[in-house]
């Protein structure tokens, strides 16, 4: 039984979730921004106790950030294993995930040694779904055979990555660095 004012309470925590989940997302682009729950409440315009109190602490406030940032790359990757050319969409969402990399490239940097169980599934999903377009483009003879696939995956996300890293306003090799590497995916004659 609800008491009077109750449901009041449940919408301001439910405000106070999402304004802390949006300083944290927001806090996440900024690549030299602490991310200290201090930090993520003074953004949100709350106070840290609220912030804690919303989401059980730093870490899981965290993983439901980076999480929210990667569940629209999940869901294009799913929708581009489906298409009929496997080495376009490899290309095309390697083109998009360097944008979400170049975008929050710090996130990476910043989270290493926590424990993020939606973003771990989320980025497992992400490792799949390049396994899948690989192991598709090699399948319909796109794709070169004679590399590890599981290799050839952690080539691709990690130097994808370090490409992203590297994009300022006034050089993007990412075009370059696709060509490139789909030109060495080829199978060789």
């Amino acid at each position: 039984m609800s008491t009077p004012g109750s449901a009041g309470r449940r919408a301001d925590a439910v405000r106070n979730r999402g304004l802390a989940l949006e300083a944290a997302t927001e806090l996440l682009s900024e690549p030299d921004a602490a991310l200290t729950v201090e930090a993520i409440a003074k953004r949100a315009g709350l106070g840290a106790g609220t912030v804690v109190r919303a989401f059980g602490g730093k870490e899981a406030l965290l993983d439901a950030a980076v999480a929210g940032l990667l569940e629209p790359i999940v869901l294009r990757a799913r929708e581009l294993r489906g298409s009929t050319r496997p080495d376009e969409a490899l290309r095309t969402f390697l083109a998009e995930l360097m944008d979400v990399h170049a975008a929050h490239h710090g996130v990476g940097d910043r989270l290493s040694g926590l424990d993020l169980p939606a973003t771990d599934a989320l980025r497992a999903e992400l490792v799949a779904a390049v396994e899948e377009m690989i192991d598709r483009g090699r399948g319909a003879g796109l794709l070169r055979t004679d590399l590890d696939a599981g290799l050839l995956t952690t080539l691709v996300g990690r130097t994808a990555y370090a490409v992203a890293r590297g994009r300022t306003a006034d050089h993007d090799p990412t075009e370059a660095y696709l060509t490139v590497l789909m030109d060495g995916l080829r199978p060789r004659p």
